[in-house]
């Protein structure tokens, strides 16, 4: 006999954690092992994406400022 192990999702819209396939496929993120990991992955997820538009904002001023001082 195969046992079942249970896994948690993440509901982007209700920002739930959810045992089991509950949501449809593009409000999950997951799977997870527990209940805990699922709620993390949301506040991990918005922490990266932050850093990541941070150094893009970084990124397209330092091109643009390069940008500049070439046209003068």
């Amino acid at each position: 006999m195969v046992s079942e192990q249970k896994e948690w999702f993440f509901n982007t819209a209700t920002g739930q954690a959810e045992l089991g396939k509950v949501s449809p496929g593009e409000r999950r993120m997951g799977p997870y092992p527990t209940r805990e990991a699922a709620l993390e992955a949301w506040k991990i997820a918005q922490e990266r994406n932050e850093r990541w538009e941070e150094e893009d904002r970084r990124w397209r001023n330092d091109w643009s400022d390069e940008r500049g001082s070439k046209g003068q």
